[in-house]
């Protein structure tokens, strides 16, 4: 069996001050060929098609806040949807204030799109789940930044178990009984010529996980704020802002922004398998540097670069 696509495609990586190799912060994730975009900053549209993903397949976008290096490309990104004759209906999510300053915008444009919008307004503070489906659980999660910002975990739930084909044929197991048994759910063994050794088969003994829950956790602008850890405990990805490096913590406090060493201190309490940094400040055009630093704190952690997959 193919595991499902859980693939992070970094559009942009840059914080306020677009670069001529980094763009704006923006996220896509590809989950069972559905896509989430995560933010959507300046030229997202562009790197959305160098990427070979048509805007039309994205049906949910999440905002994690009102500063332009994280929206601004939304407002394009919207009218090239009416262009290509987008009809489904978008979803975005975000702080209470976007729903108004789209509308706004639409308005004072006089541009009428091809499709309706639904809003999940997050009130500040807010915390809990604002999508599910059945394969994935999406949290948002308040930040501690100068504006309300959020920041979302993206959670795949476990998936059906496959059952050992010998079981099915040692047992004679019927129809109901594997769907019962891949569900998670004990089989009881009435009239089965094993009957007397085994009364229960259970799903431990019959099947097995295909694949192990991945998880993504997208932490934007934020300082230090381990009052989040509980909403990225255990993730397997862990996306953190690391704007500026170790000598500048008094400076990242000022602007509600976050270190290298931040960042690593985060995956460290979190229990994160991977570390991303990201959302660098322009004052650096070398972020091998900033990958390094954290790696002292948070070995597995790596400086991401605009087009870097992970899966």
């Amino acid at each position: 069996m193919n595991t499902p696509k859980f693939e992070l495609t970094i559009l942009g990586s840059s914080s306020a001050l677009p670069m001529i190799d980094r763009f704006p912060s923006a996220h896509v994730l590809n989950v069972h060929g559905r896509y989430f975009l995560i933010d959507c900053g300046e030229g997202t549209q562009i790197r959305l098609r160098q990427e070979g993903i048509s805007p039309v397949r994205i049906n949910h976008i999440f905002i994690s806040h009102l500063h332009g290096d994280h929206m601004l490309g939304l407002f394009g990104l919207l009218s090239s949807m009416s262009m290509h004759k987008r009809s489904k209906p978008l979803h975005i999510y975000g702080p209470v204030a976007l729903s108004n300053l789209i509308h706004t915008h639409l308005e004072l444009m006089h541009e009428e799109l091809n499709f309706s919008i639904e809003f999940h307004s997050l009130e500040e503070g807010f915390s809990g789940v604002v999508y599910e489906d059945k394969t994935l659980s999406i949290t948002a999660f308040p930040l501690n930044h100068r504006v309300v910002c959020f920041g979302y975990r993206f959670q795949e739930k476990i998936p059906l178990l496959n059952i050992k084909p010998e079981i099915i044929v040692q047992y004679a197991l019927n129809y109901p009984q594997i769907i019962a048994l891949k569900c998670g759910r004990n089989v009881v063994l009435e009239n089965d010529k094993n009957a007397a050794t085994i009364q229960t088969l259970t799903p431990d003994q019959a099947c097995f996980l295909p694949y192990e829950p991945r998880s993504y956790a997208y932490c934007s602008d934020t300082q230090y704020a381990p009052e989040i850890l509980p909403f990225i405990n255990n993730v397997q990805l862990l996306y953190h802002e690391a704007t500026f490096d170790a000598s500048m913590s008094d400076y990242a406090a000022q602007t509600a922004h976050s270190t290298t060493i931040d960042a690593a201190n985060m995956a460290i309490q979190a229990h994160a398998k991977q570390l991303l940094i990201g959302h660098y400040s322009s004052r650096y055009h070398n972020i091998h540097f900033l990958e390094a630093e954290a790696q002292n704190v948070f070995p597995n952690t790596t400086a991401v670069k605009d087009g870097d997959k992970w899966a």
